[in-house]
């Protein structure tokens, strides 16, 4: 036996060790030999020529049960499980053709179970963006909707591990950004800095980041655990201490439900959803905020978010279609009003925006008609509220097929929630749905169609 076979069975044993009952079942990533047999494996597999699938045949179902018993472990594990498992998924992308393995399942899990848990651990946030990147071509082609679907996960991971990391981030912004996310991704690109400092109160009340699911809390099935993890990130108090001193910095009277923290440190992206600036919780982190002196964490996050909404505003003027524009213009408009109380990060913000809006009117004038409707608001205020309603849900897919019906794509294929602008002179005002006009029963009293408002060639 040469010494390369003798090396594939010492490697092979001790994956197929691990996979099966032993002194590591059940906390796979605390043998220190695993990662490297691992990686020496899918190594030998991408350097036999010959005999190649065979041996992605054999070490397939030992790296497959591996997998699986590193997940069921991550509850238990007093190790980090990141590295070893992004190695495995590594695995599947490589091969998965060859065993028939469909890797999105997987990718899911990952994101779901494991980075939940560990996006606050250096190591494990280098190697996935680092993962992100080598595959990014293939994520976009094959797993189109991953990224988009998790970039609230993402976001709290740069948020937490900040500028040392800003380069290989700002490379996968680009899979972030799909029809489905544009529109939720600007105001949590523009909330990085609360971010971190709600991240900052759960670390402060609650302890390390790592190893705890701050999602799988929220949804847990004990309301009273919710509301105490509530309680001590925003008032300083420990579980079951009754509140903690009155004295305290962060005692300040706030509702532990507040919709605003549930909404920030999710993991995955539910739609845009509307955040409460105005609530007595946000007023009171904010006032924390401005009174303590600025974490490094924090200020790092104030430089970098003007920088990735540059990438976001040059993303999409390059890609994103004329309605998912115009809807995120009010978006805009309302944040410009609402931004973290830092003065340097809302001059470098609000600069930001004016000179999106700047260039995104230059390039469809038209859009100026349709967001000020001066007709009808002169005419009556309800037609106009009505129709800054419509615009901030022009992203919902249903109601886009029932204004302007569905549009296609320059290869054929359907895109629900893109509208077909050319066809909108055709289409009446009264078409929009009476719950997307402040929910007022009845048709619309107005008559006059969109060609009145949209300029003619």
């Amino acid at each position: 036996m040469s010494d390369r076979e003798r090396d594939w069975d010492f490697y092979l044993r001790t994956v197929s060790n691990s996979a099966r009952d032993s002194d590591f079942a059940n906390d796979p990533a605390s043998d220190p030999s695993l990662l490297h047999a691992v990686k020496k494996l899918c190594d030998f597999c991408r350097q036999e020529e010959k005999s190649s699938e065979d041996l992605i045949a054999r070490v397939y179902p030992h790296i497959n049960k591996l997998f699986q018993r590193s997940i069921a472990s991550l509850s238990q594990s007093a190790s980090s499980n990141g590295v070893l498992l992004l190695v495995i998924l590594q695995f599947f992308l490589d091969f998965g053709e060859v065993v028939l393995h469909d890797a999105d399942p997987s990718l899911r899990t990952f994101f779901r179970l494991c980075l939940s848990r560990e996006f606050a651990d250096p190591t494990v946030a280098t190697a996935t963006l680092d993962f992100l990147n080598v595959n990014k071509n293939k994520l976009l082609i094959s797993f189109p909707n991953l990224l988009p679907q998790f970039f609230p996960l993402l976001l709290k991971l740069i948020a937490w591990n900040g500028e040392k990391l800003e380069k290989p981030f700002l490379k996968v912004v680009l899979g972030l950004v799909s029809p489905g996310s544009f529109l939720p991704l600007f105001p949590s690109l523009v909330d990085l800095p609360i971010l971190v400092v709600a991240l900052e109160k759960v670390e402060r009340s609650s302890g390390s980041l790592i190893g705890s699911s701050i999602a799988s809390i929220q949804k847990s099935t004990a309301p009273e655990m919710l509301l105490a993890l509530m309680d001590e990130a925003y008032t300083g108090s420990t579980i079951g201490d009754g509140g903690g001193d009155s004295e305290s910095e962060d005692s300040s009277t706030i509702d532990v439900a507040d919709p605003l923290f549930l909404e920030l440190l999710k993991d995955e992206n539910d739609g845009l959803a509307e955040r409460p600036w105005t609530s007595p919780a946000v007023a009171a982190v904010l006032q924390a905020a401005i009174t303590s002196p600025q974490s490094d964490r924090l200020k790092q996050i104030l430089n970098m978010a003007p920088r990735l909404l540059d990438l976001y505003f040059t993303i999409a003027l390059r890609d994103a279609n004329n309605s998912l524009i115009c809807a995120l213009i009010p978006i805009l408009m309302t944040r410009n009003s609402t931004l973290f109380p830092d003065k340097n990060y809302m001059y470098e913000v609000r600069r930001r925006l004016l000179e999106f809006m700047l260039a995104a009117f230059q390039r469809s004038p038209e859009f100026i008609a349709l967001l000020k409707v001066a007709r009808s608001r002169l005419s009556d205020s309800r037609v106009w509220t009505r129709a800054n309603d419509y615009l901030g849900l022009m992203n919902e897919p249903a109601i886009c097929l029932s204004i302007l019906g569905p549009s296609q794509h320059s290869h054929g294929h359907m895109h629900p929630g893109t509208v077909n602008w050319n066809e909108g002179g055709t289409k009446m005002i009264a078409h929009i749905p009476f719950y997307v006009l402040g929910e007022q029963e009845g048709p619309p009293f107005h008559d006059f169609s969109f060609s009145d408002i949209l300029p003619r060639r």
